[in-house]
């Protein structure tokens, strides 16, 4: 064992392992908001992150949500896909304690000292003191589940266990109940994602445990005051549809927190480079240029404003890292089959984000227009528009006269690296702009900035361009 491990091992056998030692030890237990809310003071004190991996909500979400847990609330997440609703929820459980004590062998964490469960309390009563422990951590205290029409009570409440019944327990034995996720999740923190999808008549299920925090089996006389911290997330267009979320069980949710997409660029690209998939691939030196992350983010970025793509539906983060990921796939594909051993990704590479990109956005109108016209026009828009953030067409003059004396070049995603080199980076111009993007002497990188200057200076109608089934080709 490493000396993580080694401390951690010692710190396990220290705790307390009885009631007698846990009530010796001085321990005293607090509710789950006391705790989480204890937390977030200490955390906020020592300047913790709060949330790891929780990009662009520092001063938007994330007030809020602290202000919900120093509330003490339950917390509905209100935003479109992709927008870490999911994260969040399952990043409240960092405010948990590392470790705390039940009553050894309870299926919903009674607590030692008032335990709620019929199990719990005849142990307790049958062997008091002598009473063992057991010590969960929070990843035993989070629970969490994807609401949808065929979600029943027993799913998320509870239900009588016809094995137990038929063992020759009588129905109204206590025992006989086979626990829910949410009573599982006592003394913690419960996630129902996509609440609008669960039925109605479900929804009513929750109503108790929302307000007088106690759950209803079957109609046994029976009281789990339950301790549970319950977080949802709803996407707008399905919250705000008549019926879809039940008026009473609105009103239970202390703070309704709306969330965002990434609001610049930049953090776009923070989120892409943190999320996305990379691979190592043996003999190939992959690298990255700058403008072209750029250019991945941004295309996000256009699809959200874009009228032939539905704002209602959200376009998600994922889009970015999906399209950030294929666009690596491609320029490490080419340096495989072309034998090279530098990569770099290049703006003839983008044709190879149609896959990613058409699962991720719904079209306005359908049939009015293709899924593949709307993505081009998506890519070029980015590419004019990051092209235009680095450069201004004038400082091209030279380059562009070039042309009229009866230049032209090719381009292709399987065009050698050297290639452009030999065509086109000498020239008057070029070598400032390559330098300007910062790619220094690396073949591959010096191709993706060429070919990025030229689509550039076409898109701003400065060149034209031949583009067909085999190689593109630049001139005027």
């Amino acid at each position: 064992m490493d000396a993580s491990q080694v401390d951690q091992a010692q710190t396990d056998a220290a705790r307390p392992r009885t009631l007698g030692e846990l009530r010796s030890s001085g321990y005293r237990p607090t509710t789950v908001r006391e705790e989480m809310r204890a937390n977030l003071i200490a955390k906020i004190r020592r300047g913790d992150e709060l949330f790891p991996g929780v990009v662009g909500y520092d001063q938007t979400v994330i007030p809020q949500v602290e202000n919900a847990i120093l509330s003490g609330q339950d917390i509905i997440f209100l935003g479109e896909r992709g927008q870490a609703k999911t994260r969040i929820a399952r990043s409240l459980t960092n405010l948990l304690d590392e470790a705390m004590p039940i009553v050894a062998g309870s299926e919903i964490n009674d607590d030692p000292f008032e335990p709620v469960s019929r199990f719990a309390r005849d142990l307790v009563a049958e062997q008091g003191d002598a009473t063992p422990i057991e010590w969960v951590g929070r990843d035993r205290r989070y629970g969490e589940k994807l609401a949808t029409p065929d979600t029943t009570i027993a799913d998320l409440i509870g239900e009588v266990d016809p094995i137990k019944v038929a063992e020759g327990r009588y129905l109204s034995d206590e025992l006989t109940i086979s626990y829910g996720l949410i009573p599982r999740t006592n003394r913690g923190v419960f996630a129902l994602n996509e609440l609008p999808d669960l039925a109605e008549r479900i929804q009513v299920g929750l109503l108790n445990i929302m307000e007088e925090r106690d759950v209803q089996i079957r109609g046994y006389k029976i009281r789990l005051p339950l301790d549970v911290v319950v977080v949802a997330s709803a996407n707008p267009e399905d919250y705000t549809n008549r019926g879809r979320i039940i008026t009473p069980l609105k009103d239970r949710y202390g703070s309704q927190i709306r969330t965002h997409y990434p609001e610049t660029v930049e953090l776009e690209m923070a989120i892409m480079g943190q999320e996305a998939a990379t691979f190592a691939t043996d003999g190939i030196d992959l690298t990255v240029p700058e403008f072209m992350r750029e250019v991945v983010a941004e295309i996000t970025h256009q699809a959200r404003r874009s009228q032939d793509v539905s704002q209602r539906s959200g376009v998600s983060v994922r889009m970015s890292i999906a399209n950030y990921e294929n666009l690596v796939s491609n320029a490490t594909r080419r340096a495989i089959r072309l034998g090279e051993r530098q990569a770099a990704p290049r703006v003839s590479d983008l044709a190879g984000l149609l896959a990613s990109t058409t699962g991720k956005i719904e079209l306005e109108s359908m049939g009015e227009v293709r899924e593949d016209q709307v993505v081009d026009k998506l890519i070029q828009t980015a590419v004019s528009t990051v092209f235009n953030r680095h450069f201004s067409v004038r400082q091209f003059e030279r380059l562009v006269l070039a042309f009229d004396n009866g230049l032209a070049v090719e381009s292709s995603d399987m065009m050698p690296a050297m290639d452009y080199v030999h065509q086109i980076s000498h020239l008057e111009g070029m070598g400032e702009a390559v330098s300007k993007l910062g790619v220094g002497g690396n073949p591959a990188a010096v191709a993706s900035a060429v070919e990025f200057v030229l689509e550039g200076l076409h898109l701003n109608r400065r060149l034209n361009k031949d583009a067909g089934r085999g190689p593109a080709r630049y001139h005027r």
